[in-house]
């Protein structure tokens, strides 16, 4: 187990001087207790859903530990569990890989503060610089990049970036990163490298999920003083998005990197909870359907061969990877 006091402090002490410095409310637009057909949602097209109110607990099983500090995941499709591994006290941070039979191997190393990881077709996106202490300062030292995963070449696509922590890949080929420290907000980078300020009402903004069929972003709020998921229109950014906002205070719950499963429902990993909870996005109901996962960080559906496409796989900041099976009823 590496560093799992100083992890603890730091996002407590994150979580604190966040809300300080932020002054961060909790969003005001609708609390997403109903659809919002004008935001494309899946509820114009799907047939009418069971509320997510109550669930049964979905089981644990360990998968793997003793890695450093686990930040993200992604599945490289072809029988790979990429992981963000911040290192520990000593050691340098990488991207490694993780095998079904549990064979581990570095995809590239000296990456220092590796954050989001995106993945599509052999191509891995990837941010740099997520450290929290360059976070509080300000300081402007991330970086996103693309990894060909089959030569092994990295391209450098921004820099200059304050703590970028999660990532997503927009069906324009653009990218959006996030950073839940300062100054909180999160910024798209165009194709050709112009950059901007997206969606900035939203603050805090960490884990994000995509939905290229319908269009909408969905962001987690850590520090926030409420805990919140932003769905943002991807075709008008500017417009104030609708927020669901879900039980406990922001930084005790810490929502981090969530996901949108296939039956259209978001998974939220609660870091300093270390919980994860299903969110129906169309009327805002959620239940936990894991607890015991301490300093939870990502979530993704397995996918690829060897990984169990129904179940969740959680990093933990205490450098697990830890396989959530849901119940037969629910597959």
């Amino acid at each position: 187990m590496k560093r799992p006091l100083g992890v603890t402090l730091a996002a407590a002490l994150s979580g604190v001087l966040s809300v300080a410095l932020l002054a961060v409310p909790a969003a005001s637009a609708a609390d997403g207790t109903g659809a919002d057909a004008s935001l494309g949602s899946r509820a114009a097209t799907d047939a009418v859903r069971p509320s997510v109110a109550e669930c049964a607990p979905w089981t644990k099983t360990k998968v793997a530990s003793g890695f450093g500090v686990l930040e993200n995941l992604a599945f490289d499709g072809h029988g790979g569990l990429l992981v963000s591994d911040q290192g520990a006290a000593v050691t340098p941070g990488a991207i490694k890989r993780l095998t079904p039979d549990g064979r581990r191997s570095v995809l590239l190393a000296g990456v220092e503060g590796p954050g989001g990881l995106v993945v599509e077709g052999r191509s891995l996106w990837f941010n740099a610089g997520n450290s929290v202490l360059d976070g509080l300062l300000g300081r402007r030292t991330g970086t996103v990049s693309t990894l060909d995963l089959d030569s092994g070449a990295v391209t450098q696509l921004a820099g200059g970036l304050a703590m970028p922590n999660g990532l997503a890949r927009l069906s324009d080929g653009s990218l959006v990163v996030s950073n839940d420290v300062v100054p909180g907000t999160m910024t798209r980078i165009a194709p050709d490298g112009t950059r901007e300020t997206y969606a900035a009402s939203i603050k805090s903004t960490n884990g994000m999920a995509y939905d290229r069929e319908a269009e909408l972003l969905y962001v987690a709020s850590t520090f926030t003083l409420r805990t919140t998921i932003s769905v943002v229109d991807v075709r008008h950014p500017e417009a104030t998005p609708r927020v669901i906002t879900l039980d406990g205070l922001g930084p005790l719950n810490s929502a981090d990197d969530l996901t949108l499963g296939e039956d259209g429902r978001l998974y939220v990993p609660f870091n300093v909870a270390g919980k994860v909870v299903q969110v129906d996005p169309e009327d805002g109901s959620a239940c936990t359907i894991a607890t015991g996962v301490p300093l939870v960080s990502s979530v993704r559906f397995g996918a690829g061969p060897g990984w169990d496409g129904n179940a969740l796989y959680a990093t933990s900041f205490l450098g697990s990877v830890t396989k959530l099976t849901p119940p037969a009823a629910a597959r």
